[in-house]
C-alpha cells in the first residue's frame, strides 16, 4: 500500500526557510520516477488550498499558486522516493498542515479531487 510520510515542519520567524520532504512507499506497481506529486496546506478553519505540483520523471515541469511563486520551489529526488518543498521568504500566512499527495493526472491541476494517497502532513508555524 502506497504511505506518504512528510517531515520538516517546525516553528520559524518571518522571511524564514524550511524544507519539507515526502517520502514514498509501498509503490509495487510503479517506480517514484513515474509518479506525479503535490504539495497542499491547510490552516485552521480554512478549506486545503494547493501549493504546487512536479511532474515525474526528472521534474522538469512545476506548477506553484500564485500566493507561494517565486518564494517555494518543489523539487524531486527519485533515487530518495522523494519529493520536497523549500520554502523561502516565509510569511505568517503560510502557517498551515503541509501535505504531499500523488497526482492522478498526467496535466498539471491544482484540484485536490485528482490527487490521491495523502499523508497525515507536517505543521509549519511562521511567527511574525
Amino acid at each position: 500500500q502506497v504511505q506518504l510520510v512528510e517531515s520538516g515542519g517546525g516553528l520559524v520567524q518571518a522571511g524564514g526557510s524550511l524544507r519539507l520532504s515526502c517520502v514514498a512507499s509501498g509503490l509495487t506497481f510503479r517506480t517514484f520516477r513515474t509518479y506525479r506529486m503535490g504539495w497542499f496546506r491547510q490552516s485552521p478553519g480554512q478549506e486545503r488550498e494547493y501549493v504546487a505540483t512536479i511532474t515525474s520523471t526528472s521534474g522538469e515541469s512545476t506548477d506553484y499558486a500564485d500566493s507561494v511563486k517565486g518564494r517555494f520551489t518543489i523539487s524531486r529526488d527519485n533515487a530518495k522516493n522523494a519529493v520536497y518543498l523549500q520554502m523561502s521568504s516565509l510569511k505568517p500566512e503560510d502557517t498551515a498542515v503541509y501535505t504531499c499527495a500523488i497526482r492522478n493526472t498526467a496535466w498539471i491541476t491544482r484540484t485536490m479531487r485528482d490527487y490521491a494517497y495523502w499523508g497525515q502532513g507536517t505543521q509549519v508555524t511562521v511567527s511574525s
